[in-house]
């Protein structure tokens, strides 16, 4: 039977050495494609937050644009009032008309 196969010093020359090795450069490499995919979705998260806050910023410009004053709906208001006062006055006069 060989001895250099049970000396410990040729184990961890020949076997445990280039396998921690590997293992190191395993993790390195994990490591680095870990980096660069959080690195990846961290701008892709960017871009879209801002092309969200654009869009936001667009609609709330319509809506400012779009939006009606209260002078405005004060006026609609009345012009309504005074049309649907007209038009009782109207059925006040068929209805009393027909007696």
């Amino acid at each position: 039977m060989d001895h250099t196969l049970l000396d410990p010093g040729w184990w961890v020359t020949a076997i445990e050495l280039p396998v921690i090795g590997a293992m190191a450069l395993l993790l390195w490499r994990s490591r680095q494609e870990w980096d660069s995919r959080i690195d990846d979705l961290e701008r892709r998260f960017d871009l879209g937050l801002g092309q969200m806050r654009e869009a936001l910023a667009a609609y709330k410009l319509e809506v400012a644009k779009s939006y009606a004053t209260t002078g405005y709906l004060k006026d609609v208001e009345r012009r309504l009032t005074e049309h649907l006062v007209r038009i009782e006055a109207k059925l006040d006069a068929v209805q009393t008309g027909q007696r």
